[in-house]
């Protein structure tokens, strides 16, 4: 293999990565390392496997507040033959060397053009109102960034996170927490259960909770489970990517909840119904929203009968969770950053 073959495999790690860039980041900080200290060999994985990791952590916390919440098994694909293997780290390691760091000041520049491309969607939720804010338009600005559309299934679960949390408060659904009466010396000889985990006591054995749809959190790439869930008994899942059998498999076998609503695009939903027979699981399956059902409900939502009561609070979610989801980095303390390393000096060397 030569430079630019390794060159290659690097840009396929990038194409590859989510906004965060974690793996290039990673790459780029063990090539530091061993430009700066040398105290690893590149050739040698068990040398810089754990160490690149903090590495990596300690840049990811300074510029973006969030670090890899993967498994440690899906981390370490990076170094997998068909990503960046040890073999393929030496040769980018001579080059990064011989140039005073042109491989890393290549990633970082990377990183900020990916960064720069979110704010531009970032933007968009904070200069438009309920009055001009299109859904169409915002998701076409992550599926026609090729550096965004990694991310587009984020975006797509943010969106309907958004809504369907914003809807169930405005309706004031409540949910109700009772017990078979007959059950009565159960309960009292667990009481100090009941108290503790379902709030029940032999004086209360009825409460009332306000419904709720929470989000599971920021995820990985490798991900195929829970994206959604409501104290009501429902679980939600999005799939904005095309559904395999596998996926399909995935998404009933890793949720156990009986009621499960799936998210998908208007192409997807036939081929789902017909996977989901298939396995003898549509029973389920309460039901599939299709993306012109969430293009309605947002109009609906932000310049309908009932935008004043809706409107504002479905596009602050939406700008608050894309902001946790994806935090923008400060550009001023970026660039202070890279003059320290030095890599300004080779913005005008053009790599390969």
């Amino acid at each position: 293999m030569d430079i630019i073959e390794a060159k290659q495999a690097l840009d396929k790690v990038i194409d590859k990565a989510r906004v965060h860039l974690y793996k290039p980041i990673q790459i780029a900080e063990i090539l530091y390392r061993d430009r700066t200290e040398q105290d690893i060999t590149l050739s040698d994985l068990t040398t810089y496997r754990t160490k690149s990791k903090k590495s990596r952590d300690v840049i990811c916390v300074q510029f973006l507040g969030l670090t890899s919440t993967s498994s440690a098994r899906y981390q370490d694909d990076i170094f997998n033959e068909n990503a960046v293997p040890p073999a393929v780290l030496e040769i980018l390691g001579k080059e990064n060397r011989v140039k005073n760091g042109i491989v890393e000041a290549y990633v970082y520049r990377k990183f900020l053009q990916r960064f720069s491309q979110m704010t531009t969607g970032l933007d968009y939720c904070v200069t438009h109102n309920k009055t001009n804010f299109k859904l169409d338009e915002f998701l076409a600005m992550f599926c026609h960034e090729a550096g965004l559309r990694r991310s587009i299934d984020k975006v797509y679960e943010i969106i309907v996170y958004a809504l369907f949390a914003v809807l169930v408060e405005a309706l004031e659904v409540s949910v109700e927490v009772s017990m078979n009466p007959d059950k009565t010396d159960i309960l009292r000889e667990f009481a100090d259960f009941a108290k503790s985990v379902i709030q029940l006591t032999p004086e209360q054995t009825t409460i009332n909770l306000k419904a709720r749809i929470n989000r599971v959190g920021v995820t990985n790439a490798a991900d195929r489970g829970l994206d959604m869930w409501a104290n009501f008994g429902l679980a939600i899942q999005i799939k904005h990517l095309s559904l395999t059998e596998e996926l399909a498999e995935n998404i009933v076998s890793s949720v156990s909840a009986d009621r499960i609503v799936i998210v998908c695009k208007d192409t997807e939903q036939k081929i789902i119904v017909s996977l989901l027979n298939q396995m003898g699981w549509k029973s389920k399956i309460q039901s599939i929203v299709t993306e012109s059902d969430l293009l309605r409900w947002y109009e609906k939502a932000l310049r309908g009968k009932f935008s004043d009561v809706v409107g504002d609070a479905v596009l602050k979610k939406l700008s608050d969770e894309i902001q946790v989801e994806f935090p923008t980095t400060d550009k001023k303390e970026f660039l202070q950053f890279i003059e320290k390393r030095g890599y300004h000096k080779l913005t005008g060397e053009s790599w390969m």
